[in-house]
């Protein structure tokens, strides 16, 4: 017989599995993002409703959050996490093939739907099943794998588009290595040997839920995460439409090719994992807001160089905030870690949805300007939430 696996082993595969669902989940849910133009051009849209084959999965992602964490803390986190992955590759190569634009938005309605049960479990099985010491260091490879998903997703869907003159099979290659992935997810996680049902009775849950919102540091990290990854979403979302126009006018491949800078997320998510420890959640935090609220404004200037070189910072500076207020979040969330995490991820997803859409209108009335004045007022106040938190006491 085999020897049964030592904890180290365990912990490796969680962290290895676990960040192979986040690479997946961001991977699919953007990966129509490098594809906007194409998919303006094809079905006669403007910008802003093209952008709904983003918005549609993480906004409906982020209104089922909640209520599937709270069915994971009660019957289990795995198999949740698992069909999860599974459907949402389904979806994302049927709304690959889709022949109307609504029921592409459907199918990547679809895809969110699946999805929603994956990222909270995710967070909340690593709270549970991996030693708090390694917890820091494992949700900021976590993270890093999320940057990596959404850089490869954006790639794959660009260069493989680019180089078959049609978007359904740039978005059919992402497909399908979603459905790899979900494989070897479903073979690498070991069962839960931590996890314990919590109570669905509506007492109990407004009950935690009040004592999540009377604690002093959460709903400004949630704050955070809305305003971040509205920021994130904006500048990716509609960047492309800016570079493919006069005096850029570049290629669908060159401009899926600044998702590369995803990998600079994907060292900062890793770096501030491993800084917390050693110079504190606050300042980290603070830092890396105000270096990313310097990036977005780089982005103003005219070289294309320069355009790039902001928002290599900007995406620095947005994963490590990102990373830093996960961990956060993780060390405040108590015994209600799957609902914490799931309002959290809500609070993520539907500023990215919320935001990302809103910021077309911007685009539409005043151009990357109006774009960059949206993308400030949201990093200002992260800075300013930032600032708030410096003395947030037990931390």
């Amino acid at each position: 017989m085999p020897a049964a696996p030592t904890p180290a082993d365990a912990s490796r595969r969680i962290t290895l599995a676990l960040s192979l669902a986040g690479f997946s989940c961001f991977m699919l849910l953007y990966g129509t993002q490098p594809l906007l133009p194409q998919l303006a051009d094809t079905f006669a849209i403007g910008p802003g409703s093209a952008s709904l084959s983003v918005t549609a999965g993480t906004g409906l992602m982020a209104l089922l959050l909640i209520p599937l964490s709270l069915l994971a803390d009660r019957f289990g986190r795995t198999g949740l996490m698992r069909w999860g992955l599974l459907g949402a590759a389904g979806f994302s190569l049927a709304s690959a093939w889709a022949p109307e634009f609504w029921l592409l938005v459907l199918a990547r309605a679809g895809l969110g739907l699946c999805i929603a049960g994956v990222p909270a479990a995710a967070m909340a099985h690593l709270g549970e099943e991996l030693p708090v010491a390694e917890r820091a260091r494992a949700m900021g490879v976590y993270i890093a794998a999320n940057a990596l998903g959404g850089m490869a997703g954006r790639l794959l869907a660009a260069a493989v588009g680019d180089w078959s003159g049609s978007w359904h099979w740039g978005l059919s290659a992402v497909s399908l290595l979603g459905l790899g992935v979900a494989i070897a997810f479903w073979r690498l996680l070991p069962p839960a040997a931590h996890f314990e049902a919590r109570s669905l009775q509506p007492r109990q849950l407004f009950a935690d839920v009040r004592r999540i919102y009377a604690d002093p540091g959460l709903p400004w990290l949630f704050s955070i995460a809305f305003l971040a990854m509205g920021t994130l979403v904006g500048l990716y979302n509609y960047l492309p439409f800016r570079l493919g126009a006069a005096p850029y006018g570049l290629a669908p491949a060159a401009i899926g090719s600044i998702f590369l800078l995803y990998a600079i997320g994907s060292y900062a998510s890793a770096w501030a994992g491993r800084r917390i420890a050693r110079h504190g959640r606050q300042r980290i935090l603070l830092a890396m807001a105000l270096l990313f609220t310097a990036g977005i404004s780089v982005t103003l200037a005219a070289p294309l160089w320069l355009i790039i070189a902001g928002l290599a910072v900007f995406t620095f500076g947005f994963f490590a905030v990102h990373t830093v207020a996960s961990a956060w979040v993780g060390h405040r969330a108590g015994p209600r870690r799957g609902l914490v995490s799931a309002l959290y991820l809500s609070s993520y997803y539907l500023g990215g949805s919320v935001v990302g859409t809103a910021t077309g209108w911007a685009w539409s009335e005043a151009g990357w300007p109006g774009v960059i004045a949206a993308m400030l007022a949201c990093a200002v106040a992260v800075c300013a939430i930032g600032w708030r938190l410096r003395r947030l006491a037990g931390d």
